[in-house]
């Protein structure tokens, strides 16, 4: 299947999301889609999907002028997409789940289930995938719910399949077993749109970029013929002269010591510190337990034994509330379900755990709130038309600034942050790696929880190594490598 759009626009209400943007794919390629958060990169698939019409513009497909009017058409005419929200109804069994709304059903209108399992087997040795069809859908993995939706779209015979960002929660295991996959749909001739913002797996994956930026095409390149200094200066329109900001560390005291914390069956015998002005990454393979250390420390757990000290005082954290009072601050890595009210704007948001800084004998002042917000707004350069937009229409990127803000308005002394930049452009990340470095600078001390090992290697002072709820290992950062990292997190020494 060949694809051409020239010249699309589209505006929602008085906001340009995109202004005459091509692009082209071909048959059987993986083509990768860039630009920076908020670029208009899905806003451009969901028009070619229709789940959003076009203003101006032309979509041919194959050569025919072509406009769909709902994403379920796009899908028969075989085009599927697969976003990075997963459409898994939990629930539901793996079986249920591939066959939801295209049911196989008998003459009389029985379902079959045995042609349905037969289908479901064959989609999945195609894919050299190995799910039981009965299982709840939400017992699986992350990786596996991946492989259910991509099953899913080959059984409509899907010619062209749009991923977004979808190595975002996978571990290192699972998105090689996504690559096999993706070369191997190549190879029937499938095409792959693969929106990501991890540079290493495009350059290793793809076979031409398409770069975009304020809802315009940059360019479109053979990926031989670029390099990531070239992708990421079309990208944020200037150069970034490093990835990752250097930094000065200079550790003051011991804010957080943690003794002997242990959670059964998720992990034993915790402890360390963190002092003001330094960043201690935790890194591990997924499952190791880094997440759910995070999460007992700022009271969403409860630990079964183990001490807390803060600035050297032995303290109970049971509730999210004990943690705030203690000056601790959590950046979760589910920012969509957890780090924010989708539905309230982002004066809510940012607001909602500061309240106590602008109350008054009961009233909020409104004016207080109000400069409190339009303040975190400029300093996190969050892209909105105003404070009262919904954080459900901002992109991933700004989300994740407003996450960021609602804390850092608390004046935190302790910042936990849990995978900080997933699914952020490259030039929001280094604009979240400054804003890491002038809050040390400032004496806030800082946990961060990465998967991606230039990132922990990049901003940490220390590095922590979890392997199977256990702390296996602590490197300074002038002597760690990636190799000493995954040697520590797969159980070596």
């Amino acid at each position: 299947m060949h694809i051409q759009m020239n010249n699309i626009h589209k505006a929602f209400g008085t906001n340009q999301v995109l202004s005459g943007v091509d692009f082209e794919l071909r048959a059987g390629e993986v083509h990768a889609l860039m630009g920076e958060n908020g670029a208009g990169k899905s806003t451009m698939m969901n028009i070619l999907v229709g789940l959003h019409q076009r203003d101006e513009g032309t979509i041919a497909i194959d050569g025919k002028e072509t406009y769909f009017t709902s994403p379920k058409q796009a899908e028969e005419a075989g085009i599927a997409f697969i976003h990075q929200e997963l459409n898994i109804w939990p629930e539901m069994t793996v079986l249920e789940n591939l066959f939801i709304g295209k049911e196989v059903t008998s003459p009389v209108g029985w379902l079959n289930s045995r042609k349905m399992k037969a289908l479901a087997k064959e989609q999945f040795a195609r894919l050299a995938v190995h799910l039981p069809l009965q299982q709840e859908a939400g017992l699986c993995s992350v990786g596996q719910q991946q492989m259910i939706e991509i099953a899913k779209a080959l059984m409509t015979n899907a010619k062209v399949i749009i991923m977004d960002e979808p190595t975002a929660a996978l571990t290192e295991r699972e998105i090689q077993k996504l690559f096999d996959v993706i070369r191997a749909l190549k190879k029937e001739g499938v095409s792959i749109v693969y929106i990501s913002h991890r540079m290493e797996e495009i350059f290793a994956l793809c076979d031409r970029i398409t770069v975009m930026r304020d809802g315009r095409t940059v360019d479109t390149k053979d990926i031989p013929a670029t390099s990531f200094d070239e992708v990421v200066r079309k990208m944020v329109g200037r150069e970034l002269t490093e990835r990752y900001p250097s930094r000065a560390s200079k550790p003051g005291e011991v804010v957080l010591e943690v003794k002997g914390a242990t959670k059964q069956g998720q992990f034993s015998d915790v402890s360390f510190t963190v002092r003001a002005g330094e960043i201690v990454g935790f890194s591990g393979l997924m499952g190791a337990g880094r997440t759910e250390i995070m999460r007992a420390l700022f009271g969403l757990e409860s630990l079964d034994q183990g001490e807390i000290r803060i600035h050297g005082k032995s303290v109970r954290i049971r509730r999210p509330d004990d943690a705030v009072r203690h000056g601790i601050g959590f950046i979760t890595e589910d920012r969509k379900d957890e780090g924010l009210i989708l539905d309230f704007s982002i004066r809510d948001n940012m607001a909602l755990p500061n309240l106590f800084s602008f109350t008054s004998k009961g009233f909020i002042s409104s004016k207080k709130e109000q400069e409190f917000v339009d303040t975190l707004i400029k300093r996190l350069q969050v892209k909105t038309q105003s404070a009262e937009t919904p954080a459900r229409s901002l992109s991933g990127g700004n989300q994740q600034k407003v996450v960021i803000a609602k804390w850092i308005g608390i004046g935190p002394s302790l910042l936990i942050l849990d995978e900080p930049t997933r699914g952020v452009d490259v030039g929001a990340k280094r604009e979240i790696y400054q804003l890491m470095n002038e809050l040390t600078d400032r004496g806030v001390a800082i946990i961060m929880v990465s998967s991606e090992l230039p990132e922990i290697l990049g901003m940490s002072d220390r590095i922590i190594v979890v392997h199977e709820g256990k702390l296996s290992g602590e490197l300074p950062r002038e002597q760690a490598t990636q190799e000493q990292i995954m040697t520590l997190a797969t159980g070596g020494q």
